[in-house]
């Protein structure tokens, strides 16, 4: 099967691709708009964002990693994938921390010291492999992983909660916060369907190489935005948090 292309008939996975980019993101609107209205308390919300860290190990585990060795048959993809996922963000995320993005999951308003250019930037930098695997998965026919999706709703849920915490305490207006998320929200359904459409035909090496590279990228933002922020908050029980996220979302893939 090729990728879609201009002109060919229209592929109903290419629009199931672009809605389940859309939904793992949505939840990031949602979460801004929670915040917009609700006054959560910062300690809530560190155990909040401690199960989603704990949520999405799970999912790079056993739906990113399991299946990369799965599919790779012993080729090697897999090493290469983390290996070179890992590299790309830490790269991507120093260069964007440069530029004054580097507080921008922070719930405290430190968003004000630095770029609204470089928080859009971030955000989406930090958003992309994981809608990425969305359209991938689609390309077996066998469907969006309901133990990923889940994974990605749920640990975007908090991350729109203090993120949009502190845009609106370092003057962002609600409007402007939005409109963010809604931009991010957009770019990962496009990102979704680049998945399916730009490795629709690929070899079994490259699938493992991109599964690995995207659990070796959500490994690295996990712990060099999310988890750090999570405890600043939720102190000593984010651990428990963490375990019980990794519980609920290895119960779901065994469902699966």
């Amino acid at each position: 099967m090729s990728a879609p292309r201009l002109g060919a008939p229209y592929s109903p996975a290419v629009g199931e691709a672009f809605f389940w980019g859309a939904v793992g993101a949505a939840a990031l609107v949602i979460g801004a708009a929670f915040a917009l209205v609700v006054p959560i308390h910062r300690h809530v919300l560190g155990l909040v964002m401690a199960l989603g860290s704990g949520v999405l190990i799970s999912a790079v585990a056993f739906d990113l990693v399991e299946e990369a060795v799965d599919t790779s048959h012993g080729t090697g993809g897999v090493a290469a994938g983390l290996a070179a996922g890992a590299l790309t963000f830490f790269v991507g995320d120093g260069i964007i921390d440069r530029m004054g993005g580097d507080k921008r999951k922070s719930s405290g308003g430190e968003q004000a010291e630095g770029s609204g250019l470089a928080i859009v930037l971030g955000a989406v930098l930090d958003g992309i492999p994981e809608s990425i695997v969305l359209g991938i998965g689609l390309l077996a026919g066998a469907g969006v992983s309901v133990a990923f999706i889940v994974a990605v709703f749920v640990s975007n849920l908090p991350e729109g909660i203090a993120a949009t915490t502190g845009l609106t305490a370092s003057g962002w207006a609600p409007r402007r916060v939005i409109g963010l998320w809604l931009l991010v929200a957009l770019v990962s359904a496009l990102a979704s369907l680049a998945g399916f459409a730009v490795f629709d035909g690929a070899s079994d090496w490259i699938i493992a190489f991109v599964l690995a590279f995207a659990g070796g990228a959500v490994l690295t933002m996990l712990a060099d935005t999310m988890m750090p922020e999570a405890f600043q908050h939720g102190g000593r029980q984010v651990g428990l948090m963490t375990t019980a996220g990794f519980a609920i979302a290895f119960a779901l893939h065994l469902i699966e």
